[in-house]
């Protein structure tokens, strides 16, 4: 992995320094090398930061030229069909083995937007054509590899994260109050916002094009998932759609699998990484390393369940018992990992089994994705069961429902479910159950039924006034993911705005973020877009029968591991913060949440951030998320102060 940067200016200037300021910025992303490039006339200079992985000799140093002059490129990432991109490219007298020399030497033959078509992998670049004096930006397909870009000063200024545009001389924009009203919805800020104002994420599986003055001429998909969702050949029978996705799966293993440093990866237990790692056994001769973190607190604690699975697929494992107190200590360096407010508290484990992998490894593979391919979150079923419920009742009806059930408050709802019997209690109202009753309420007050999918997913559902400055809005993902998705039944719909929401927004944010902070490359098999492919084409009973989803992915662990490691509930991959807001962080809570000091800064109600801070510590509510979300904005706005 690494870190890309740049600029173009109509102006000039000294551009290779201000490149040169802003891949500092990135070294964590690339701590092998350095490098920074300057166009001939001035107007164009590329920074980067290098994590050597493939071809650890100067022939994959970068910024890179192509073998013509015409195209330089920086970039990020992995591709994992070089070796028939490399074959599109007769005659080629090839410096070195890197996917870097490929990739730009096949923007040469080729142009950009049909190598990007065919380009297989995880990748954020920026490419300047000489020729034409064009600037192309362009992001993978699901989001893996971040890139943000903006103008400032009638410069063009793009990075792989926010802290290199920052780095630039006279960059100074505003907070965005809508984006921050966004992010205390999703926990994060949704592309193509950011925090910032004028400044903007480039969206998954798009490209776009700055001409010479830094002006953006256009911005379009090369991928789309809807599309590929909407192709998609059926699978078939039972057997062979077992067969193909094991096939499917080792192919994307296997390609994933070179490297010339040491590689590993992650292992929770959990059916998703168990699969990947079932795959690298099979494909590989080798020993497979495997890493995973326990926590002390048994309730959020898999490192057995993985010891168990590490043991039967004869793994060279590694585990690390976190402490509370271990866990804590990370806290205060998240402003500076994520760089814009960021609040999945898994954030935290997430970069304590990262830095724990990278004592060992330099490349890990992830399971990261399984749940969007495969239908696993039981978040699907239940929407597709309430979406039945709400076609069957009037709006009049359901609103009236709805108040009912939230004129109960979420500690009471709690009461009257734990005196019933085990028995009685459904699955889905096990775990917080005032919590989920309430979301049930909202989602049927929604108007439409992607609205209430995304009723389900926010944990901020009204404009109720906590970012000072936003007009009240309707709950939506927006109208381009609503349009896009309104073709599909509600439980593949949510699958898909997944797909174009909470992945990228939330889990490859968090894995990237996490890993990149330690210089450890993350990459996730099951984002492989043949797999992807592969799982649009199954039928419905394939992903979910007798009430259990990810049926077939499960049936195809079974012929690696026994049902008692495979048939057991999902546990999130989380940590006791509400608890811990009670308890050890109440100081540093109650620093950030400071009356004075919210306002002083101006951007939220007082008084809204004082009675959820309030509720919380009394057990009023069940607001650890919202209250964690405050403190991660807090915790990034007074460190960027």
């Amino acid at each position: 992995m690494c870190g890309v940067c740049g600029v173009v200016s109509g102006r000039g200037g000294d551009l290779a320094s201000v490149a040169a300021t802003m891949a500092e910025t990135l070294r964590h992303r690339g701590p092998d090398a350095t490098g920074v490039w300057l166009d001939f006339g001035g107007r164009v200079a590329f920074g980067h930061t290098r994590l050597s992985i493939v071809d650890l000799s100067d022939a994959g140093a970068q910024p890179i030229s192509s073998f013509d002059g015409r195209w330089t490129m920086t970039y990020n990432g992995e591709l994992y069909n070089t070796d028939e991109l490399r074959g599109r490219v007769p005659g080629m007298a090839w410096r070195g083995h890197s996917d870097t020399e490929v990739l730009v030497e096949h923007v040469a033959r080729h142009g950009v937007q049909a190598t990007l078509e065919l380009a297989r992998g995880m990748f954020a670049l920026g490419i300047w054509d000489g020729s034409e004096g064009e600037l192309w930006l362009a992001r993978d397909r699901f989001g893996e590899k971040p890139l943000y870009h903006a103008h400032s000063e009638g410069d063009f200024l793009f990075g792989s994260e926010l802290k290199a545009l920052r780095a630039v001389p006279g960059f100074d924009p505003e907070i965005d109050r809508e984006g921050l009203a966004e992010y205390f919805r999703w926990t994060y800020v949704p592309a193509p916002r950011t925090i910032y104002k004028g400044v903007a994420k480039l969206l998954p599986g798009h490209v776009l094009r700055v001409g010479d003055t830094g002006s953006i001429e256009a911005s379009e998909p090369f991928w789309s998932p809807i599309r590929v969702a909407s192709e998609a050949q059926v699978v078939g029978g039972d057997d062979d759609a077992l067969d193909r996705l094991q096939d499917g799966l080792d192919r994307a293993v296997a390609g994933q699998m070179v490297s010339d440093v040491p590689l590993g990866a992650f292992l929770s237990g959990g059916v998703d990484s168990s699969a990947v790692v079932a795959a690298m056994r099979r494909v590989s001769s080798a020993s497979v390393r495997t890493f995973t973190i326990g926590f002390t607190e048994s309730g959020y604690d898999e490192s057995g369940y993985a010891a168990d699975v590490a043991s039967r697929l004869e793994t060279d494992h590694t585990s690390l018992m976190v402490s509370p107190e271990d866990a804590r200590k990370v806290i205060p360096e998240l402003p500076r990992i994520y760089d814009e407010p960021f609040a999945d508290s898994s954030q935290i484990p997430t970069y304590l089994v990262s830095r724990m992998a990278r004592d060992h490894v330099t490349v890990a593979l992830s399971g990261d994705g399984g749940d969007e391919l495969f239908g696993g979150y039981d978040r699907y079923q239940q929407v597709a069961r309430l979406e039945a419920l709400r076609r069957r009742m009037p709006a009049a009806v359901r609103g009236m429902a709805a108040g009912a059930v939230e004129s109960v408050g979420v500690k009471t709802w709690e009461r009257l479910v734990s005196t019933l019997p085990a028995n009685f209690v459904p699955a889905g109202l096990r775990h917080r159950p005032g919590h989920r009753l309430h979301k049930l309420a909202r989602m049927l007050a929604a108007e439409a039924g992607i609205d209430a999918y995304a009723s389900l997913m926010s944990i901020e559902n009204r404009g109720d006034g906590l970012v000072l400055g936003v007009e009240p809005s309707s709950l939506t993902f927006g109208e381009e993911v609503s349009a896009e998705t309104s073709a599909f039944d509600p439980f593949e719909r949510a699958m898909l705005v997944d797909t174009l929401t909470y992945l990228p927004g939330d889990l490859l944010t968090k894995v990237d973020r996490a890993s990149m902070a330690v210089s450890l490359e993350v990459r996730v098999p099951f984002l492989d877009p043949d797999l992807f492919s592969l799982a649009w084409g199954l039928r419905p009973d394939q992903r979910i029968r007798e009430g259990r989803g990810k049926w077939l992915l499960k049936e195809l662990l079974r012929r690696s591991l026994p049902d008692e490691l495979i048939d057991r509930p999902k546990m999130g991959f989380g940590i006791p913060v509400g608890d811990w807001l009670r308890g050890p962080l109440r100081g540093w809570a109650d620093e950030l949440l400071d009356p004075g000091l919210v306002v002083e800064q101006g951007l939220l109600d007082p008084e809204m951030v004082r009675r959820r801070w309030e509720d919380h510590l009394a057990g009023r509510g069940d607001l650890v998320f919202q209250v964690w979300s405050l403190l991660m904005f807090q915790a990034w706005l007074v460190s960027e102060r």
